[in-house]
Formats: structure tokens, sequence, C-alpha cells
């Protein structure tokens, strides 16, 4: 006898949560200046909008490995091409790995407040998230490793954090490393990774070349601009590597995505235009949240692009959200995210920070 119901889809993929993506407009529709998603407010290289406005090869297959590109991340980086592998976005890298190393029965552990998209690659492929505590917002290494059990099979750590923007020492990451199982794949997430200053390095990229069980992934998406076109990439062990490349998409990174993304890599001025434009957004910014202490506002440490900022007084993080829509701002609100006291913003323009901060100021006072 035929159901009525359709097909059923299995159980843990029916616990997912969607992911839910920065807004651009607010609740009328009005188009917003979009301070959600950590995009870079210079845009991209120039070289880089030549080289996607040269691009004519849209009934061609891309290269399926990405060669060109995995060189040129291999020469900026100093790393065997051969070690890295390049995916639509780090979002696919994350959840393959995932996949490639856990399923029912296992458990995938990160710390609280991070990532959306780790709670989905668990469930995907039908492992058991598990959130370790967190330490005033960052991630706290002792409780990663207490949470660890002989069913972990993959720990992920974003490194600055995302959505807090808080950020590991190499110590403490060559720490949590060292007190892993081997047998559990350490995936340090570093989207945010080149908004660091060169003494920040978390090292990362050195762990990945020197073990078996380290897998780092980044983004084009952030620093170089190229969000719209969906690159990652991520560099371990042969056999990590080999694991993804069995499971990925074979034409996963588009014509378009391989040749700006290797052109971007050909301009590290833009790049350290674009982190020095941050740095001090970032820092002025902050500034302007923290003279705000006394009206209940409190930022958290970033060394990212974005600052989140949590509002234990008067006025609500509804409310300063509500605000900066009408002013024409769109900020992250992330309750989903165990944070409805918070709003995640973007680092602009000077002119559009410092508009952001005159309205957190002026609803704070009105607040009491």
């Amino acid at each position: 006898m035929t159901s009525e119901t359709g097909p059923t889809a299995k159980p843990w993929i029916q616990a997912i949560h969607a992911y839910v993506p920065g807004r651009a407009t607010g609740a009328d529709g009005r188009k917003l200046i979009k301070l959600s998603a950590n995009e870079n407010p210079l845009g991209c290289s120039p070289a880089a909008s030549e080289a996607l406005a040269g691009v004519s090869t849209g009934a061609r297959y891309p290269d399926p490995d990405a060669t060109e590109l995995r060189a040129a991340i291999g020469a900026v980086h100093g790393i065997d091409p051969a070690r890295i592998v390049c995916g639509t976005g780090s979002d696919e890298l994350l959840n393959l790995a995932a996949q490639g190393y856990a399923g029912p029965g296992d458990e995938v552990l990160f710390p609280r407040y991070s990532f959306a998209v780790y709670d989905i690659a668990a469930r995907r492929c039908g492992a058991v998230p598990v959130e370790a505590p967190d330490r005033d917002y960052g991630t706290d290494v002792d409780a990663l490793l207490a949470a660890v059990t002989p069913a972990s099979r993959v720990v992920f750590v974003a490194n600055p954090n995302n959505p807090t923007g808080t950020c590991l020492s190499a110590a403490e990451v060559a720490r949590l490393h060292a007190g892993l199982p081997r047998d559990v794949l350490f995936v340090l997430d570093q989207a945010y990774g080149e908004y660091l200053q060169a003494d920040e390095d978390d090292g990362g990229l050195a762990l990945a070349a020197r073990h078996d069980n380290v897998l780092v992934t980044r983004t084009f998406s952030k620093i170089y601009g190229l969000a719209g076109e969906r690159i990652g990439w991520a560099t371990g062990a042969p056999g990590l590597i080999a694991t993804i490349n069995r499971i990925r998409g074979p034409f996963n990174v588009t014509v378009s995505g391989q040749v700006a993304a290797c052109a971007a890599l050909g301009d590290q001025h833009f790049v350290e235009r674009s982190r020095g434009h941050n740095s001090a957004g970032l820092a002025r910014f902050t500034e302007a949240v923290e003279a705000l202490g006394n009206r209940g506002l409190r930022a958290v440490p970033s060394k990212a692009n974005f600052l989140l900022v949590l509002f234990e007084g008067a006025l609500s993080a509804e409310r300063a959200l509500a605000a900066l829509a009408e002013a024409g701002y769109a900020v992250r609100h992330l309750p989903g995210q165990g944070l409805p006291q918070a709003l995640r913003i973007t680092i602009g323009s000077d002119e559009d920070m410092d508009r952001i901060a005159a309205v957190l100021r002026r609803e704070a006072e009105a607040a009491g």
C-alpha cells in the first residue's frame, strides 16, 4: 500500500535548524546597509574585479582540482599544493570534515557560542553535536578537553571565533591539540585569520604541517572580499586531504571563483589595507561602546572584523536592533545561538560606525 505522507527524512536531518543568513532588509522590506555578514567594506581587490570581468568561459567546467589556485595559495603560505583542497567556501569543507570522520553514534565537539555551521555539520552526518562551556564568551581549552569522550571524533574551533571575535593564543591552540587523542580530528577554522597581526598568529598552519590530525580551513569571503564567489580552502596531512577529495563535489569551485581568488592572492597590498582599515575601525568602535559601559553596554574583545556588543542594562538588544534598522543598518541578532542579549556588528566605513555609535548612545541614554 502506498504511503500518503511521502518520503521521511532521517531524524538527525529533521533535527537541523537551517542556517539563517544575516539580513539585508528591514521588517518593512527597506534595503539596509548590511553590517550583518562580516563582509569587507572595501569590497575586493581591483585585480580580482578585473579578473572577474575577463571571465568568459561559462560554458566550460572548471578545473576540478583547482590546480592554479592551490599553487597560488601554496606560494603565499609556504604549503605544498598537494596538501591543499579547495571548496565552495570553507562551509563545504567544514561539512566534509565532519562527514569524513564522524557518523551515527559519534560526537562532534565545539565551544558554546561557535559558528552555527558546526552544529549543522554534526547533524548532517548523524553525529551528536556537543557544546563545551565557554569562558566569558571565548573558547575554554580546559572545558573542551574535559568534554572529550571515547565517542569524540571531531573538534571544531574557530580562531578568531565567530560570533564572539575572541581568539586563542598559539600556546593555547597547541595545548588544546596536545590534549586531544590522536584519532580525533582537530579542525581549526581560520576564516578570520588574515585579520590577525603577524605576532598574533595562532600557529595552526604549522600544526597542520606537522600532525596527521589537524585540518585548517580558510576562506576568500572575508578579508579578500569575494563572498559572492564562494571559495574556501583547507590544508592538512595527505590522508585528510585525500578523504575530503573523495567526497567533495567534482567541480566545486567555479571558473570565476578560481580566477578571482588567484588574482586576489597576488594583491597582498589590498589585504594589508583591509587589515589596517579594520584594525583602526574596530579599535575606534570598541572605544565608543566601552564609553557606554555605565549604560550597560559591553564589548567582547575582538580580533575579527566585527564586534559583539552585549546589552546588560536598560537598553535591550532587541530595541537597539530596531533603532539601528530605523537608522538604515542591518546587524546580526543571535538568539538562536544563545545570545539574545547581544548584537554582532560588522566593522564598516568610518562614517557608518560613527553613526551606529551615535544611535547606540542615544538609545542607551533614552533607556535610562
